[in-house]
């Protein structure tokens, strides 16, 4: 489980973490540590094209479709140090974290050719289609359908906090193909273009004033029939070894984040005296063991060898890190006080906590509720059986 850097993955760190902050201090400062998802969009698609120029945009990929064949301990390496350079969140994480492994370990190589390069260049933007009014934590249950007519899918229906819909140029979209069908049988996974006359997108604002998830309707859009990654049906498989790829080394890069976000509160608390108070001492001390709990409990998922399957460190590890950071968000709210009604303002510096609280309120949310989390780890780590439903 222990994951050691040699002499030669630090000098990789030194080679990642110059050319980072040099950009950070550089041509890219205008959007060194922006917290807001949805911000200076075009100014992050530039980032996401400049990543790609110098090779850092997908580096555990294959040499032969944009990446370095990076080891794991060089894509940990990157992700922290991303992170700790104040570099913003990538606008093209679906594209680069998900929709690329699950094409490169679903895909065939034509499938591969066709949506790999855009990806890796950040010229494509991805956006993932799974949650639905209905189907939000149960996947399941989606009812958007597709329907293939000669050589096109035909897809009608609707998804839910679709993140970065309306800044993406594509979407994979999980929808039943085969009609009658119930639960994870009968669904398959299809890749749409988004500027199409049978899309229609709706941002939703979130409490924190940023309208980074949508609601996108579905009515005839179209894909192609070679858009279906697997086999028709085969879409629970597809997205269940996507959601194993959700759990890979971009959570070192999020734990980085986090980090950053818990030395903020201890220097707000450090300014303001709230550090002399014993029970604030004690719940960040608390923090810092979780935090610290979370990189162990990555380690041991990123130390398998199969990576496209859960086990049950990954099926802990989303019910750990969102109750976590929930908490970390209360936190920084009680180490603020009245200061942290404030969100705004070029004289404000702690802008980056009150939205913290505010946007992590959904994270025992998305992705799978807590309560769900819960169900998962019960059936699919423990074995427990399900609750039988009677009539009554």
């Amino acid at each position: 489980m222990k994951l050691g850097f040699s002499p030669e993955d630090e000098a990789f760190r030194d080679q990642c973490a110059e050319w980072l902050q040099a950009q950070m201090r550089g041509d890219f400062a205008d959007i060194r540590g922006i917290y807001e998802l949805t911000s200076k969009p075009e100014r992050r698609r530039e980032w996401e094209q400049q990543l790609a120029a110098h090779g850092w945009s997908c580096i555990g990929w294959p040499r032969q479709w944009g990446g370095r064949d990076a080891t794991l301990a060089q894509q940990v390496i990157f992700a922290e140090e991303y992170a700790r350079s104040g570099a913003p969140g990538r606008i093209n994480h679906i594209g680069v974290e998900l929709a690329g492994p699950t094409i490169l370990a679903f895909g065939s190589d034509d499938q591969k050719a066709r949506f790999l390069p855009g990806i890796a260049a950040g010229t494509s933007i991805w956006c993932q289609g799974f949650s639905e009014p209905n189907a939000g934590s149960d996947l399941a249950n989606v009812r958007t359908r597709a329907l293939l007519e000669g050589d096109r899918w035909i897809v009608d229906g609707q998804k839910v906090w679709t993140s970065l819909a309306h800044l993406s140029d594509w979407i994979f979209v999980i929808a039943r193909s085969e009609e009658g069908s119930r639960g994870p049988r009968g669904l398959s996974f299809l890749m749409l273009e988004m500027d199409q006359p049978g899309i229609e997108v709706r941002p939703i604002k979130q409490m924190n004033g940023d309208p980074e998830f949508n609601e996108v309707f579905f009515t005839e859009a179209t894909c192609p029939a070679s858009s279906m990654i697997g086999g028709p049906g085969e879409g629970w498989k597809v997205a269940m070894g996507l959601l194993a790829f959700e759990r890979g080394v971009s959570t070192l890069g999020q734990q980085m984040g986090f980090r950053n976000e818990l030395d903020a509160i201890i220097v707000a608390a450090k300014a303001n005296g709230q550090a002399r108070n014993s029970l604030i001492r004690q719940r960040i001390a608390k923090a810092e063991v979780g935090l610290r709990l979370m990189r162990y409990g990555a380690l041991r998922m990123l130390s398998k060898t199969d990576h496209s399957a859960i086990d049950g460190a990954a099926l802990t590890y989303k019910i750990q890190w969102a109750t976590w950071r929930r908490n970390l968000g209360e936190l920084a709210m009680d180490v603020l006080g009245q200061t942290g009604e404030i969100a705004d303002g070029e004289a404000y510096q702690w802008g980056q906590l009150p939205n913290l609280f505010l946007f992590s309120r959904a994270d025992t949310i998305y992705g799978g509720t807590n309560q769900i989390q819960r169900n998962l780890i019960a059936e699919r780590g423990l074995g427990l059986p399900r609750e039988p439903r009677g009539d009554t």
